[in-house]
């Protein structure tokens, strides 16, 4: 997809889920920003994606969203070996490219775990965010809305999960999405957040990993 011109911006920030592709969750988030006319990015595991869930990734892919790599089998990665890190990271990255076409531009550990080896055998940008949670039960959408509400910032990246019953992310996307379109925001896909300000993401080999896109340290 084309971006407009870097000036054209405002405030941006990006909308990112975790732990899909499914066809209970998914498409109920794809639902919602058709509704609101926006953009996401989609960190899939491997193991998730199959003949039914691929059409889900396919339908989000045409939408404008961006689809990324969160590993095959969403274990902590830090302790894994070299080997096991390429063979996770490259069978999603490769099903992705067969489902929608492209490779994933960036790379999400499960549980946020890393380590030297983990940086150093993943050659895409790492991404983090400001999370809500989300993947407890016991955490109620409203508390769900107050806590992503509390962290948005401009150039900020939203971690929150399709889970396969995750259905109060659904209800908190209800109240997050207008809120955040009535203070200004713009939603835009991760590779689109950084195109914006202008910055050129640093690799995992820079022990790097984003939760703002304007941030200079990392974490």
């Amino acid at each position: 997809m084309a971006f407009k011109d870097p000036k054209e911006y405002g405030k941006v920030i990006a909308l990112t889920f975790d732990d899909g592709p499914n066809v209970t969750c998914t498409p109920k988030v794809l639902d919602l920003l058709e509704k609101y006319g926006i953009r996401a990015s989609f960190f899939l595991i491997g193991d998730n994606i199959d003949e039914q869930s691929a059409e889900v990734v396919k339908r989000a892919y045409a939408m404008g969203c961006e689809i990324n790599n969160h590993s095959r089998s969403h274990q902590p990665m830090d302790s894994f070996t070299t080997r096991q890190i390429k063979a996770e990271v490259e069978y999603t990255s490769k099903l992705i490219e067969q489902t929608v076409g492209e490779p994933p531009r960036f790379f999400r550990p499960p549980f946020i775990a890393v380590s030297d080896t983990l940086f150093d055998s993943v050659d895409l940008p790492f991404i983090s965010g400001k999370g809500c949670e989300d993947w407890e039960e016991s955490v109620s959408a409203q508390e769900r809305i107050d806590r992503v509400l509390s962290q948005v910032e401009d150039g900020v990246i939203i971690l929150m999960h399709d889970q396969k019953f995750n259905f109060k992310t659904v209800e908190a996307l209800e109240t997050i999405i207008p809120e955040l379109l009535s203070r200004g925001y713009e939603f835009v896909t991760v590779s689109e957040l950084f195109y914006a300000k202008g910055i050129t993401p640093r690799t995992g080999k820079d022990r790097f990993i984003y939760s703002n896109c304007l941030q200079t340290t990392n974490w």
